[in-house]
């Protein structure tokens, strides 16, 4: 997908919003001349706040009157208020009107009006939640960290598939290594799901390395690594965690005394880049994949950096054709787990 690309934003969703998710689009727009977007929400806020930050160029407000709230159950709330801001947003993409829809809003809400409103791809049972996260050189792409918390083995394989094509068209690693989290690198080593799962992982025709520990993901044995989304989310909350106790203890150590403070202003442009390997909001958002378009979720507490990052990422997503990879990778793995059958 060539030229300009245009990605709808749910402008009420986040702990933040309208003020961060007006903030990152205008921060957005003035970044990139290739990208278009499209507001959704509540027009007279978002108009109100636009005039904050002056004009803004290939930006357009779609009124949405209804929200669903952080708190609220997702399912119920999509379909008792089907104007809300998420919902409307996926249909600009499922009318052609947005290549993209992002949203720092409930999640749940957005996986649900996703599957309301755009559908799953053919072939796909459970879409997936996947995200980028920091290791020792480089990064790499974890899933499902939400989505699904009971999993079968085929859809752990399928999660394999659709992170291997984001892998491979986003994040542009070639020829990606794909795991599982387990308990042990060994081959006999996990639950019943984990076992299962590799035997068909062995099968297909992903680049499968076998299992991997949680204490060697920073190791980056694999680009993309695979779990049930009850195992994967409590995984990154808890590095999430991890990496603020790391950051406070830092922070409290180097202004404990004249020789921390002096050390702190040596270090200065180490610590820095560190603290931004360590910061979501480098990395754009969470992709839905596995749903009939493209949607990118992010952090509940994004500020417009974040946010501007959460578009960028959605452009990518849009100009690698990110579906239609997928349908036509999930065509060619089950030609050779049938052949393997």
């Amino acid at each position: 997908m060539a030229g300009l690309v245009t990605v709808a934003l749910d402008a009420m969703g986040g702990d933040h919003a309208p003020q961060a998710t007006v903030q990152g689009a205008v921060l957005a727009l003035r970044d990139d001349p290739d990208l278009a977007v499209l507001l959704v929400g509540d027009e007279a806020r978002l108009r109100s706040e636009l005039g904050r930050h002056g004009h803004a160029e290939r930006l357009e407000v779609v009124h949405a009157s209804e929200v669903v709230a952080m708190d609220e159950a997702p399912a119920r709330a999509v379909r008792a208020r089907p104007d809300n801001s998420m919902s409307v947003g996926m249909r600009l993409v499922r009318a052609g009107r947005a290549a993209a829809f992002a949203t720092a809003g409930n999640t749940g809400a957005a996986l649900a009006s996703a599957l309301f409103e755009l559908g799953r791809i053919r072939g796909i049972r459970r879409p997936a939640l996947a995200t980028v996260m920091p290791a020792a050189d480089g990064f790499f792409l974890i899933l499902d960290i939400g989505a699904n918390a009971d999993c079968r083995a085929a859809d752990l394989v399928q999660f394999g598939l659709m992170g291997r094509v984001y892998a491979e068209r986003v994040l542009g690693i070639a020829e990606p290594r794909v795991a599982l989290i387990s308990n042990g690198e060994e081959q006999g080593k996990g639950n019943e799901l984990v076992k299962e799962a590799t035997a068909a992982f062995l099968r297909s025709n992903l680049r499968f390395v076998g299992n991997v520990e949680g204490k060697d993901l920073p190791l980056r044995l694999a680009d993309v690594v695979v779990t049930d989304g009850f195992t994967g989310n409590v995984l990154i909350k808890t590095a999430e965690g991890v990496a603020y106790l790391i950051v406070e203890l830092l922070r409290r150590e180097l202004r404990g005394s004249w020789r921390g403070r002096v050390g702190a202003l040596l270090a200065r442009p180490a610590l820095r880049r560190v603290f931004r390997q360590l910061d979501y909001a480098e990395f754009g958002g969470a992709p839905l994949l596995g749903v009939d378009g493209v949607v990118v979720v992010g952090h509940g507490r994004s500020d417009a950096r974040a946010i501007a990052g959460m578009l960028r990422a959605a452009k990518r997503a849009a100009q690698q054709d990110l579906v239609v990879q997928i349908a036509e990778g999930l065509v060619e793995l089950e030609k050779k787990l049938g052949s393997n059958a």
